[in-house]
């Protein structure tokens, strides 16, 4: 796997395509902070909204805030300016492959398409849950995962606030969290699956999402390039001017914002709330 390309606070991103996915906005774990920044230094052509961005059909309490609304904003802001955005929606935001009722982006929908990057190769783009087998595509078990992950979280946030532990530390529901998506996880299964999607559709390889595994590698000549999240991992993928992929990490401006704004008393209140 190519290496990571660490992206430090107040760097501008110029590009021509960025592939961006599992934001869920909406759900306890979203980092909206973080996805602002990095959309307000970002210049590209091109916006491909990878699945999973809006979190909000869980059936649990939506954790929606003014950095959220600001984030629509800036989408907004960008597709007038000329900026092509397309929202792919996922297994979180599958509602919307039906036409449900969402907040605006400026964006077009699409359950997949090719991209064919600045050097002819093409690649088929689609969020990636696709390739799950059929149970985990119910949207029932979209919804139970949902509803453990924020309880999980609201665990981590009170233990957090009584022990005094930064959002730089890990703790023991980190630890429960990480092992539960390592049990769910299938390997290579899910990329040789995405792979044979995109062999089906005669492209050069796949950019998905989903999985919130990044990664951007050659398997047998076709290339398999997975997002991330920003949940956890803060990773993009991006297409630079001549058509190379690369896999971008923003934790670093995740980490600063966290060390300018994190207090234990916030903590407290959101357990208490």
């Amino acid at each position: 796997m190519l290496p990571f390309k660490e992206i430090q606070p107040d760097t501008h991103i110029r590009c021509r395509s960025i592939f961006l996915s599992d934001w869920h906005l909406g759900a306890r774990a979203a980092n909206p902070a973080t996805i602002l920044a990095a959309l307000r230094n970002l210049t590209t052509e091109r916006i491909y909204l990878v699945g999973d961005i809006l979190d909000i059909w869980h059936g649990g309490r939506i954790h929606w805030c003014d950095t959220a609304d600001a984030i629509l904003a800036e989408l907004r802001r960008k597709a007038r300016t000329g900026t092509q955005i397309t929202y792919l929606p996922g297994n979180h935001d599958a509602p919307m492959r039906a036409g449900a009722d969402a907040p605006d982006g400026g964006w077009d929908i699409k359950n997949e398409l090719v991209h064919e990057a600045a050097d002819g190769r093409t690649y088929l783009v689609l969020h990636g849950d696709q390739c799950d087998n059929r149970l985990l595509r119910q949207h029932f078990m979209t919804r139970l995962g949902s509803r453990l992950d924020s309880w999980l979280r609201w665990l981590d946030s009170g233990y957090r606030q009584v022990w005094s532990i930064g959002p730089d530390q890990s703790t023991p529901v980190e630890w429960i969290i990480a092992t539960s998506n390592k049990l769910m996880s299938t390997g290579y299964v899910f990329d040789h699956k995405a792979l044979a999607l995109a062999a089906e559709a005669g492209t050069d390889g796949v950019v998905c999402g989903h999985s919130h595994k990044p990664a951007l590698r050659d398997w047998e000549g076709k290339t398999f390039a997975n997002c991330g999240d920003w949940v956890d991992g803060m990773t993009a993928v991006i297409e630079t001017f001549d058509g190379t992929l690369e896999l971008l990490d923003y934790s670093p401006i995740a980490h600063a914002l966290w060390a300018q704004t994190f207090e234990p008393e916030d903590v407290l209140a959101e357990v208490a709330g």
